[in-house]
């Protein structure tokens, strides 16, 4: 059973390649009201929306400080970046419904990070800003798109795109 976000009953388990004990029951669930989500277009190979997927949410680590937690440490007192204090979920769909969530992040003001099909062939950040620079946005050829915002903004943006699987 993978592990899921939304309110549930308990108990929940970790997703397949973790441990497979299962949590303690949860009384009562973490529900966020904001959403980190990733939109990739879903003719991408594995490598291209693994890849993408960290492009993308390391934008919003860097210009929405509130999404992320604290460090981490073990118990040797090893220190650890801190990462984001909520899940990330990702969706899939084709480019219309990435161009439809793209459009409806820019009228709600959402954060949001693009990348586009031009940022395989650049080798650097210089050239991944002037890539996306040339394009004016209804003609970016997305094939993904972060975003954070309240939970029904963000819901609203990505309408018609499907978890990912």
């Amino acid at each position: 059973m993978q592990k899921t976000y939304k309110t549930g009953s308990p108990p929940v388990r970790q997703s397949q390649g973790m441990s497979t004990e299962t949590f303690a029951e949860v009384p009562h669930p973490t529900r966020f009201d904001t959403k980190i989500a990733v939109l990739l277009r879903d003719d991408l190979e594995t490598w291209q929306r693994l890849n993408v997927t960290a492009f993308l949410v390391s934008g919003l680590g860097t210009q929405v400080p509130e999404v992320v937690g604290e460090p981490y440490a073990d118990a040797d007192d090893t220190p650890y970046l801190p990462m984001f204090r909520q899940p990330v979920l990702v969706f899939e769909g084709g480019k219309e419904v990435l161009r439809a969530a793209h459009e409806r992040a820019l009228r709600r003001a959402l954060p949001r990070a693009v990348f586009t099909s031009d940022l395989f062939a650049t080798g650097n950040d210089t050239d991944n800003r002037a890539a996306v620079r040339a394009v004016a946005a209804a003609d970016l050829d997305l094939v993904g798109v972060a975003v954070y915002g309240p939970r029904n903004a963000v819901d609203k943006a990505l309408k018609g795109a499907r978890m990912h699987g």
